[in-house]
């Protein structure tokens, strides 16, 4: 076969994807597996992180697949009013870090919160403390929901609406149709969310620091950071290598559990019908109002919390017309620590989008559009990051960087934030060219152009509106990055993300809520024009 552009933009694409995939995870398995510190997971510290975030993570999966789930069908079954607004409010936690979740979720019920101060006041002791173990699976619960909702939703739109009328002709109520036919049908899209939540919550650094470690409960990431930082630890990189090792097998195991999940599912043919909806009668209003209620208190109290916090001088103070000011805002604005973070995370973030953009384009468009026995392999190593924790991602990065140049530099964190997020690219890129039909190419080629001009005048055109709004969701995710960028960090490689953490770690709350907030404003104001551009 004559080799042609095509063949050599594969090969580059192929050596790109091996020193930003391969060779960090293969780095991190050759330390771990030759220093053979596993018998170091079966020991104190370690021991006891690992059962607490097996825990952590198994419990939220779990919640976080029942209330998605439970939003779900509420939302798309029943006559509840408002349910357009519903899906939008009760899907905002995706758009928030989980971290700064966190700390809004302090300002709510934290030991000086408004409401246990109140309790406090009248029975002694706080309601209920955010801080601790039950804290860490609420938030990941409430930060992970959402995906659950979205992957059972998507199940339950292509659930033919027959079948659940003919369970109604046959005798069956709206409820009984429901649990009888289209829950057992949504076994499988739970299953998977609740693999897809875990692994992704196995190694949570944001809410575990901010919530869990003031109570000492320790969960693997925090375990690692604490190694990272202290200097009395032996060969604490040789561990850390070791605790990777150990959650990139379990990351491996649940996409290998997703993917068979996944060959389980059955293939049923679509209905044109509407859904018949579970008319709620007269529990409608009653149902409407819990409803509201738990969406508002999940997602927009812990926002007005944040608000508040950034406009008190200090935690506990009354909200009062008196207390209120903007010193806040304006020691944050005027902080040489955040000014630097700002700028390193605008750098940095800028530089992942577009490295992004460039090599997922590329990868989205030679993997959809041309034929090649390698395409299904460059695409999945491309999207394997993707199921990999951050924190892998961050110690792998981390045990190659003395070989490679990049040891306490700001490069390192953007080498790492490429791994991570080149996955969204390609996914942005390859979605809509698969429904694209080849006639264009084929008739480019058939008037003479190369491979490599036909890819180029006409598949990359026609996928780079797609790249542009994926290199801009890459951006405004690195920017509000904290596991990667904690972990990594060096001198002068301040980024926003790390400013948060570190004013929260220090006691200054309410300058750390303001940050949080000032980010949260931001990210969402980018993503919705994001978004706009898309459509």
């Amino acid at each position: 076969m004559r080799r042609d552009g095509a063949d050599a933009v594969r090969l580059v694409l192929w050596l790109i994807i091996a020193a930003l995939v391969l060779v960090p995870l293969v780095a991190i398995v050759v330390l771990a597996a030759g220093d053979n510190r596993f018998g170091l997971l079966l020991e104190g510290d370690v021991l006891e992180a690992g059962i607490n975030s097996i825990v952590s993570a198994l419990a939220s999966g779990l919640g976080a697949v029942l209330l998605g789930t439970a939003f779900a069908l509420l939302l798309e079954r029943t006559d509840l009013r408002g349910r357009r607004a519903l899906r939008l409010i009760a899907l905002s936690p995706l758009l928030v870090p989980p971290f700064v979740g966190a700390i809004a979720w302090i300002g709510v019920a934290g030991p000086v919160s408004p409401v246990n101060r109140a309790w406090s006041d009248a029975f002694g002791s706080p309601l209920w403390s955010i801080y601790g173990g039950d804290g860490v699976i609420f938030l990941l619960i409430v930060h992970s929901y959402p995906i659950a909702m979205l992957i059972v939703t998507a199940a339950l739109r292509r659930i033919p609406t027959d079948l659940e009328q003919a369970a109604r002709i046959s005798g069956a109520s709206a409820t009984g149709a429901l649990a009888t036919v289209t829950l057992p049908l949504l076994r499988p899209a739970m299953l998977s969310s609740f693999v897809l939540v875990s692994v992704g919550n196995l190694a949570d650094f944001g809410i575990p620091s901010i919530v869990g470690t003031p109570e000492q409960y320790v969960t693997l990431s925090t375990l690692v950071y604490r190694y990272i930082q202290s200097g009395t630890v032996d060969d604490p990189l040789s561990v850390v290598a070791t605790v990777g090792v150990v959650l990139l097998v379990l990351a491996i195991l649940g996409l290998v559990a997703d993917t068979v999940l996944g060959r389980r599912r059955w293939e049923l043919d679509a209905s044109t019908t509407p859904p018949a909806r579970l008319r709620l009668g007269r529990a409608r209003p009653l149902v409407g109002t819990l409803t509201w209620l738990v969406v508002s208190a999940l997602t927009v109290l812990p926002l007005l919390a944040l608000v508040s916090q950034s406009l008190l001088p200090a935690p506990g103070v009354p909200l009062t017309a008196e207390n209120v000011s903007l010193d806040n805002f304006s020691r944050v604005l005027s902080s040489p620590i955040v000014t630097e973070g700002a700028a390193n995370s605008l750098m940095l973030a800028v530089l992942a989008g577009l490295i992004c953009g460039i090599v997922g384009l590329a990868i989205g468009t030679v993997t959809t559009r041309t034929r090649a026995r390698d395409n299904a392999a460059l695409s999945a190593v491309a999207l394997f990051p993707q199921a990999i924790p951050g924190l892998v991602i961050a110690v792998a990065w981390l045990v190659i960087a003395p070989h490679i140049g990049l040891f306490n530099t700001p490069w390192l964190i953007l080498c790492a934030y490429v791994t991570s997020f080149l996955a969204l690219v390609v996914q942005s890129v390859a979605a809509p060219l698969r429904s694209i039909p080849l006639v264009a190419e084929e008739a480019a080629r058939i008037s003479g152009a190369t491979r490599l001009r036909a890819l180029f005048d006409i598949s990359w055109r026609l996928a780079l509106p797609a790249a542009l709004s994926g290199a801009v969701l890459v951006a405004l995710t690195a920017v509000r990055e904290l596991t990667l960028s904690v972990l990594l960090l060096s001198p002068g490689s301040q980024t926003l993300g790390v400013a948060i953490f570190n004013l929260q770690q220090a006691g200054a709350y309410n300058a750390a809520s303001t940050l949080s907030l000032l980010v949260t404003v931001v990210g969402l104001v980018g993503l919705g024009l994001a978004g706009r551009s898309t459509r």
